[in-house]
Formats: structure tokens, C-alpha cells, sequence
């Protein structure tokens, strides 16, 4: 090994490096330095993006590391919505009892994003359980970050005891894989896969393991109690950044490593899809807040990912696709919700959204459309991602499962429609006060809102995705 090795590793490398500057920063800068902080955080997340433009095949350490065009856009797309995730973050860190704890909280989400990049580019199960151990254990601290709040402590507990126990069944599955094929490189183990007990056994455990990233019924219970408890910037990470990571390490080691056993994994994934949108939908029906309510609708989204690995290769693209737009999507709608609770006192109910149109109705506009993208209403971003990952399950003969994916669909119409409902028709005798938005806040809200409008209509970005899918997985 040598310097130049580092060199096709520059997307961690980089982040490292960052890492140990915000460390720096931190420690120098008189308080309170939330403000410097948050500036310095966003130029090196943009620096990350400029220079992160991988598009060739790098193979390290004997195999451990695997870089691909596919893995540098989805690197890409996380570094962005975590940028998002730093561009709104400011008005809870600036009024919240955090504000000289700014530092801490930039490190940590650089840190569970460096365990995500080591996630995607993974070529061993050591260095992707390496890699969701350095995502995950930083993410309850982001989730308890409020410290003082009962809900915020309660929600990082439920989420380290739930990874704990993931952790232990993905362990398990990995030591069954081991025994039966006596590698954990992903790259050997496929001559050795013959769909025998032990390794259908390990398929399940490890499937389970990154259920609970992922959210996927059984494995999400607690989703709702954690997005509900964890600050409101930290649900919005964690629903999106987060569970893309999650999704495209799920597609990768199936495609790379259980492939001879697709039609094993195509049946439990069937299963899965069709229970986690249903209940995910059902049970946001009857939310009354908010952060509860995108709980249930991000359960509800991961089933639609799911139905894109189906569709093998040839549906990596449209699953990159999606996580996109539903970035776009989801940080719009929790950025509202961040601000809402900011300038209410904690508000985040729905009811409390009512008449929201008489005294914010550009923030409500934004809200509308976002929640439209979510539903899949064309024109906006939302209705081609849901296109796409259902013409490529369709195309490769999975009927059943994309038509009642598809009938759940209008499910999940009525529960966004009831928020815009309250929104513009519901009355109240004391809506939300009128208030402004802060400028990067404002930045936010306009880069989701173009990205929902223009993802739909700009086709290169689908077509790049397809070529990088195809450099990545081949044509099969």
C-alpha cells in the first residue's frame, strides 16, 4: 500500500480529513460559534460534491474496497442531503439549548456519513458491518442530542437497543455465510452459494439486520417513537440519508453476493414490500403529529425502494432515482416542520397546520407540493420515480406485487391530502403566527422545491443513472 492507494478512496479520505478540521474548528472559535460553524460545514460538504466525480471501476486492499460509478452517485446524492440536512439545521441548534454544542453535532453527521460511504463501497462483510457500526452508533447520539428533552433520550434508547439487537442478527447470518462458503469477500462467494439451509438461514438474519435500517415491517417498530423523540433535523436525516445508504448496501450484497439465490430473496422481498407499504400507510392514517406521521410514511416509502431491487440491475437505477426524489420530497416537508415547531413553540400536530395558508402561504405552497411529490401526483418528481420503479418490477414479471404496490398508492393520497386539507380548507381560531423563514432555511426549501419540479422533466439525469447502473451490475 501507498499514498497514491488513498488517492481512489478520495470521497473518504476527504471526509476524514474534514472531520478532524471541524474537530479544529471547534476547539479555536470563541463561543457561541454556531453560526461559523454551520458556514464552515456547508463549504466543506460542498467541496465533498465538486470533487467527488468517481466514474471508474477501483478495486482495494484485495478486494475489501469497491469503488463504481454507481457507488460515487450514490455518495453524491447523500452528501447532498446531508448539505440540506446542515442548510436547515441552524434555527434549532441557534434556539435550542445546543448552541454551544454546534461542533459536536457537524462531527457526528460527518461521521455517520463517512460509515455510509463505507457502506456503498464495501467489498467485504468486515468493512460493511465496519461501516453501519460508524453510521449507526454516531446516530443515536444525533438522535439523543437533546439531552434534556425526556422524548429525545428516550428515542436514542430505543434506537441503540434496536441496532444492538439488529447488529447481533446481521452477526449471526455473516457467521452462517462464513461457514458455508469460508470467505467474506463479496466478490468469492458466489461460486460457493447454493441455496443450502445454512445460507438460507443467513440470508434471513442478515435481511433482518438491515430490515431495521431500512424500516421494513417487522423490523419498524421503532421508527415512529424515534422520529417522534429525535430532533426534528435529525428525523429528517436520519429518514432519507440514512435509509438511502442503507438501501443501496441491501441491493448491492444481494445482487454481488446472493445472486444464484434470486429467487429465494425475490419471494421473502416480495413479502416484505407488500406488508410494509400496506401497514406503513394504515398507520399513518391515524396519525395526528406530524413527526409520527412522516414516520409512517417513510415506512411506507422504503417498500416502494424495495420493489426497484426486484427488478435485479436493471432496477438500481430506478431505486437511485427514487431515493433522489424522495430526498427532494422528505427534507422539504421536514424543514416546514422544523420551522413550524421553531416559531410555535414546539407545535406539530396536524391541527396545528390548520389555516396555515391565511398567515404562511408560500411555506405552505412548498409543503403542498412536496407532500404532492410523496403521493406520486405528476407532474412533480415523485410521480417518475414511482413510474420507473414500477415499470422495472413489471418488466421483470412481479405483476402481483407492483399492482397492489400500486393500488396502495391511492392509500397514501388520501393521508398526504389530509394535511393540505388541514392546510387550506380545515378553520382555526388561531393558526400559526406569520413568521420568516431564515435565509438558509430559505436556501433549503428552494433547492427541494426546484429538485421536485425539475427532477420529472430533466430525463439526462435518469439516462446517467441507467449508464452508471450498467458500468456497475452489467447488463443482467
Amino acid at each position: 500500500m501507498n499514498i497514491a492507494t488513498l488517492l481512489h478512496m478520495q470521497p473518504e479520505v476527504m471526509l476524514a480529513c474534514f472531520i478532524i478540521i471541524l474537530l479544529f474548528a471547534d476547539l479555536t472559535i470563541r463561543q457561541p460559534n454556531h453560526r461559523i460553524l454551520q458556514l464552515i460545514t456547508i463549504g466543506l460538504l460542498l467541496v465533498h460534491l465538486a470533487t467527488n466525480l468517481t466514474l471508474s471501476e477501483e478495486t482495494l486492499f484485495g478486494g475489501m474496497y469497491h469503488s463504481s460509478p454507481m457507488s460515487s452517485a450514490v455518495k453524491s446524492i447523500l452528501t447532498i442531503g446531508t448539505l440540506l440536512v446542515v442548510l436547515q439545521a441552524g434555527p434549532w441548534i441557534r434556539l435550542s439549548d445546543n448552541n454551544h454544542k454546534a461542533g459536536e453535532f457537524y462531527i457526528l453527521v460527518f461521521t455517520t456519513l463517512l460509515g455510509m460511504f463505507f457502506m456503498t463501497s464495501a467489498g467485504h462483510f468486515l468493512m460493511f458491518y465496519v461501516g453501519l457500526e460508524m453510521a449507526s452508533i454516531p446516530m443515536a447520539c444525533l438522535i439523543a442530542f437533546d439531552k434534556y428533552r425526556a422524548g429525545s433520550a428516550e428515542a436514542g434508547m430505543k434506537f441503540i437497543l434496536s441496532a444492538m439487537f439488529s447488529s447481533a442478527l446481521m452477526l449471526f447470518g455473516i457467521s452462517l455465510l462464513y461457514g458455508t462458503v469460508g470467505t467474506l469477500y463479496f466478490s468469492d462467494m458466489p461460486e460457493h452459494i447454493v441455496g443450502s439451509p445454512l445460507q438460507m438461514g443467513a440470508l434471513v438474519f442478515f435481511f433482518a439486520g438491515l430490515g431495521f435500517k431500512l424500516s421494513l415491517v417487522p423490523f419498524h417498530a421503532w421508527t415512529p417513537d424515534t422520529y417522534q423523540g429525535a430532533p426534528t433535523t435529525v428525523g429528517g436525516y436520519l429518514s432519507v440519508v440514512s435509509k438511502g445508504a442503507a438501501a443501496f448496501a441491501l441491493v448491492n450484497i444481494l445482487l454481488r453476493v446472493f445472486g444464484p439465490m434470486a429467487e429465494n430473496w425475490e419471494l421473502l422481498l416480495s413479502v416484505v414490500i407488500v406488508l410494509t407499504i400496506t401497514v406503513g400507510n394504515l398507520m399513518a392514517l391515524h396519525q395526528q403529529n406530524m413527526k409520527r406521521f412522516m414516520a409512517y410514511s417513510s415506512i411506507s416509502q422504503a417498500g416502494y425502494i424495495l420493489l426497484a431491487i426486484l427488478a435485479g440491475a436493471t432496477g438500481t437505477a430506478a431505486l437511485t432515482y427514487y431515493i433522489l426524489a424522495y430526498m427532494a420530497a422528505n427534507l422539504a416537508v421536514f424543514c416546514v416542520i422544523n420551522e413550524i415547531e421553531q416559531h410555535t413553540g414546539g407545535h406539530v400536530d396536524r391541527d396545528d397546520y390548520r389555516a396555515l395558508y391565511t398567515t404562511n402561504p408560500r411555506l405552505t405552497l412548498v409543503l403542498t407540493l412536496a407532500l404532492f411529490s410523496l403521493a406520486g401526483i405528476p407532474p412533480f418528481a415523485g410521480f417518475f420515480s414511482k413510474f420507473f420503479v414500477f415499470a422495472a418490477a413489471a418488466r421483470e414479471g412481479h405483476w402481483i406485487v407492483t399492482f397492489l404496490a400500486l393500488i396502495n398508492t391511492v392509500i397514501s393520497l388520501y393521508y398526504y391530502l389530509l394535511v393540505v386539507r388541514a392546510m387550506y380548507i380545515d378553520p382555526s381560531d388561531n393558526p400559526a403566527p406569520t413568521f420568516r423563514t431564515g435565509r438558509l432555511g430559505q436556501l433549503t426549501l428552494v433547492v427541494c422545491l426546484i429538485a421536485i419540479v425539475a427532477l420529472g422533466l430533466v430525463s439526462p439525469i435518469y439516462e446517467t443513472l441507467c449508464q452508471a447502473a450498467m458500468l456497475t451490475f452489467g447488463a443482467n
